[in-house]
């Protein structure tokens, strides 16, 4: 049994998360996971409307892209897990300031990453490697999700400051 010092008190004494914090973290996992099958189909060499000539010369598949493209993938799923540290008791890597102060780092860059990816989705160079009809509407349904990623990750962020702010002053 560890030492009892203020920290260690405030941390048992936190407010659970609400229903809905815990559900937009659940939600924020599982917008990962539709782009995140579309590489590795990508990466497997199922259809996904790139001709073998893009995927050769633009994304190094097959080759060193594999592993690039899964790696990507791998890593996307498991930063999408990071929102449930905010809604659990059950394991905390930092102090709550420390990890407020990450969380909301990484809203912020959440927000300017979707922006910087719907630019690119209506660039003309990625408009003309991806094939259009089928294909492109298969991307679109896989890739959407990720757009509901930075307000629900901005919306459980709050959540847990205000939370943890209201434990401090108490």
């Amino acid at each position: 049994m560890g030492v009892m010092t203020t920290e260690n008190a405030q941390l048992r004494a936190a407010a659970p998360a609400p229903v809905w914090a815990r559900r937009a973290a659940h939600a924020i996992a599982l917008c990962a996971v539709p782009s995140g099958l579309w590489r590795i189909a990508m990466a497997s060499g199922v259809y996904v409307g790139y001709s073998d000539q893009v995927l050769r010369d633009v994304y190094g598949i097959p080759g060193w892209g594999i592993a690039y493209v899964v790696g990507l993938s791998v890593v996307a799923e498991l930063a999408a897990l990071f929102p449930l540290l905010l809604v659990t008791d059950r394991w905390r890597p930092l102090p709550p300031r420390a990890l407020a102060a990450l969380a909301w780092t990484a809203s912020g860059i959440l927000v300017l990453v979707a922006l910087w990816q719907v630019a690119v989705a209506f660039t003309v160079e990625s408009q003309t490697y991806l094939s259009s009809g089928p294909a492109g509407a298969v991307w679109a349904v896989a890739f959407a999700p990720l757009l509901a990623i930075p307000a629900l990750m901005t919306a459980v962020t709050w959540s847990y400051a205000k939370r943890h702010r209201a434990r401090r002053r108490a």
